[in-house]
């Protein structure tokens, strides 16, 4: 990433502080909060927005920056590298190339095959990191997951539609 504007600076700030206010909000009023970590993901709105709107390498950079704001807005709960790794680095990290799945109208592929990424990740950091069984993980996963992925699916469109008209290609 060469020769970045300040508008680029400005617009990547802007979605690693939104993240962080999202987060932050998340946490503070418990919503969808699992005992054990997750929660409903509305700071992935911003990094699905920042991809959409940055394209994939500023979005993958904002959403690595914002892995690391999240030792500030709240609890990181990861027992060693590979929890991290898993949990949140991948997880988090993959919502920055969103841009690269095609939208069909009103349906933003990116939002959906991103979640699924994350929703993997995360599985999988459930059985080998955390030591639950596959359909253990599979639904402790799914209860935030679910709702996350539907919100994404249905917010990212609407204001992305919205912004459109002031973003220049």
């Amino acid at each position: 990433m060469k020769n970045l504007s300040v508008k680029d600076l400005v617009l990547m700030a802007f979605y690693v502080a939104l993240f962080m206010v999202l987060d932050t909000f998340v946490n503070t009023l418990g919503i969808f909060q699992m005992p054990n970590g997750g929660s409903l993901g509305v700071s992935t709105l911003a990094l699905l927005m920042a991809s959409y709107h940055l394209g994939w390498k500023k979005g993958l950079f904002v959403s690595v920056v914002s892995v690391f704001a999240q030792f500030v807005t709240g609890p990181m709960y990861t027992p060693d590298l590979l929890g991290f790794l898993l949990d949140y680095l991948l997880a988090f990290s993959v919502y920055g190339i969103a841009c690269l799945f095609p939208n069909f109208g009103y349906f933003y592929t990116g939002v959906l095959v991103t979640n699924f990424i994350r929703f993997v990740c995360s599985t999988i950091s459930g059985t080998v990191v955390w030591g639950v069984d596959l359909w253990g993980s599979i639904v402790y996963q799914a209860t935030y997951m679910v709702p996350t992925l539907i919100l994404g699916l249905i917010i990212i469109p609407l204001l992305y539609k919205a912004v459109e008209p002031s973003i220049k290609k």
